[in-house]
């Protein structure tokens, strides 16, 4: 099978895109499906055998100078000129300027392909290549109204909300985009309901295929750090609830000595750095990020115990792959973690999103039961072991496609409109490619 991987932004260690592009497009290949991914900036990082085809952008928000304005040489046409308009006022441009430019190299490159799949996109130009006869399918790891909710109730100032509406100002094309599409993936049974209600999608047109963990997340081969604490955040954003982890640290080294990773990249001077000082834990919380695979394995199991606070998830892939390191978890009762650790108390120690003494509980209780710990980080490892496979997910995901594949062809055989439908597609590509065209950047989750 010829496939067509389409993702805005691939970035490695930036939430779950980049992770979900590398891991699915090897499996499929290994699989002996030929896999070709179209990618904005960030590139993704792949494995061999899969072809990458670079979709650049303006790349608005590269470090080090995020929300910069190109120099006039770098404009190449009117979808830059869309790219650049949205930025400055405000809204957050690459979903939609992405599936423009794509939808404008399948004008050429239709007949290439046997699937379409495209990864959280959800843009006008999406629509325009399944138009050409091509079929499609989208994952959407989570509908981002749950963040946009969440950042907005979190902004202390009315400025501040109208200028988190006008970045989040996407979602109501995604939205449009999801109801128009005639299969979606998504990776949990509570993304597949807050995809139906808050996009308005026929949950029958919505299947689950679960993330996979990379064989590389094992257990560790050295001893665990006594009294450190770890956690992921992909995003420096209140949706991760590391302000709740933080608090729950200061009222524990009231009592105890106490150490907490984060890997992650706080925002310079920003909620997260600002609480840390507040609080006066400094010396008590070190930041990590960049690091390679290898090293964050190391990292996710130096510690006790694992925290994953956040107010919603959509999977949660870090939780998976601490799980698969054998650390003891205690996370939040949010979106997908309750389906990924599986019941309370086996494989995670449960507790009410946002309740800064009910985490305290839980920490103290895993951090001085040591007989406790073992069997749940050991129960973690068999859960990633059965359930979660990237092999498992491009199997399913395959089936996916041969579903979608057939469905467009006994719906050109019964219609009979397939040459008419591409001729259709040519003149509104055309139109499309003659049309204008740090937060951190929103990603699906990992």
């Amino acid at each position: 099978m010829r496939i067509a991987l389409l993702s805005y932004r691939s970035k490695h260690h930036c939430g779950g895109q980049g992770v979900y592009v590398r891991h699915l497009s090897r499996e499929l290949t290994a699989l002996g499906h030929e896999v070709e991914v179209f990618s904005g900036q960030p590139y993704p990082r792949l494995d061999a055998g899969v072809k990458l085809t670079k979709v650049p952008s303006l790349d608005l928000y590269r470090e080090p100078d995020p929300f910069r304005t190109p120099r006039p040489s770098e404009y190449r046409d009117l979808i830059d000129v869309q790219e650049v308009l949205t930025m400055w006022t405000a809204g957050f441009p690459e979903p939609r300027t992405f599936s423009k430019r794509v939808a404008r190299l399948f004008r050429d490159r239709a007949d290439d392909f046997d699937v379409v799949h495209d990864n959280q996109g959800l843009g006008h130009g999406i629509l325009d290549i399944e138009r050409m006869g091509l079929p499609l399918i989208t994952t959407i790891h989570h509908p981002i109204t749950f963040d946009r909710r969440i950042d907005i109730a979190n902004a202390p100032t009315l400025r501040r909300k109208l200028s988190l509406w006008r970045w989040y100002g996407f979602l109501s094309m995604q939205g449009k985009v999801a109801r128009q599409l005639g299969r979606i993936l998504t990776v949990s049974e509570s993304s597949r309901r807050d995809i139906a209600r808050d996009f308005q999608v026929d949950p029958e047109r919505i299947e689950v295929v679960p993330l996979g963990v990379d064989e590389v997340f094992r257990p560790p081969t050295v001893p665990r750090v006594p009294g450190r604490i770890v956690a992921m955040a992909s995003a420096d954003a209140p949706m991760k609830g590391i302000a709740t982890l933080l608090e729950a640290v200061a009222k524990l080294l009231t009592e105890r000595e106490v150490e907490l990773i984060l890997v992650s990249r706080p925002i310079e001077g920003g909620r997260t750095e600002r609480l840390v000082e507040r609080l006066g834990i400094g010396d008590r919380v070190r930041f990590v990020h960049g690091i390679s695979d290898a090293d964050l394995v190391d990292v996710m199991g130096s510690a006790e115990v694992a925290c994953v606070p956040s107010l919603y998830e959509g999977f949660s892939l870090p939780t998976a792959e601490l799980m698969a390191c054998e650390t003891p978890i205690v996370a939040s009762r949010a979106g997908a973690i309750p389906e990924v650790v599986g019941p309370d108390g086996e494989c995670a120690d449960l507790f009410t999103p946002g309740d800064v003494g009910e985490l305290v509980l839980r920490l103290r209780d895993l951090l001085d039961d040591p007989d406790r710990r073992a069997r749940m980080g050991a129960a973690g490892r068999r859960r990633v072991l059965d359930q979660f496979s990237w092999r498992a997910v491009a199997v399913a995901t395959t089936a996916a496609y041969e579903r979608v594949i057939a469905e467009k062809v006994s719906t050109s055989s019964t219609t009979g409109e397939t040459g008419s439908t591409t001729g259709k597609t040519g003149s509104t590509t055309g139109e499309t490619s003659s049309t204008t065209g740090t937060r951190e950047i929103p990603v699906a989750d990992r």
